[in-house]
């Protein structure tokens, strides 16, 4: 989503301008949809932008692997800095922190990529569809959510002697 700013940057410091956003963006191969409130804030050095958006995201299980609906609300705040004076058209020099956000030399301010960067940031790193998923078997597949398999765990033999300490342990703390 882009936003013209200049008569924002031409106004004086702490004027504010509000917004009601409806944009897509693109995440993951996915076009997602967002709605939300931007509130634009002009600083000594650009504009500060506070917005609060929702979305609803389809996410893969890391269990089971199926596809789940997750609603997502992120709130941004970013200043971003013009690289042209708006009143001399003077090229201006670049803003000390590497990625910082721009306002391009036609003083349009591109909301998009700070929408994308904190949804990445938003989203789960193992996403689950419910936090008691069981996930699938290990030996044939089957989404052990939807039905129980016929499959026997084998114990590697090496482990036997851990499991005797275990149950040792457990008799260890029924004593105490």
């Amino acid at each position: 989503m882009q936003i013209n700013v200049s008569q924002q940057l031409k106004s004086t410091i702490g004027t504010v301008r509000n917004y009601e956003v409806e944009t897509t963006v693109n995440i993951d191969d996915q076009t997602v949809e967002f709605t939300g409130e931007v509130h634009l804030m002009k600083t000594d050095l650009g504009i500060l932008l506070k917005g609060i958006f929702n979305t609803n995201l389809f996410l893969r299980c890391s269990r089971c692997l199926n596809v789940f609906y997750y609603p997502l609300e992120i709130k941004i705040e970013e200043e971003y800095f013009p690289i042209m004076d708006v009143n001399t058209g003077v090229m201006l020099p670049a803003p000390e922190e590497p990625g910082s956000f721009t306002i391009d030399d036609h003083n349009i301010m591109d909301i998009s990529e700070a929408i994308r960067q904190y949804t990445l940031m938003a989203l789960p790193i193992k996403p689950l569809c419910s936090q008691d998923c069981s996930g699938l078997c290990p030996t044939c597949g089957t989404n052990l959510n939807e039905k129980k398999c016929d499959c026997t765990i084998e114990i590697d033999p090496r482990w036997e002697k851990l499991n005797a300490l275990l149950s040792k342990d457990t008799e260890y703390s029924a004593d105490n």
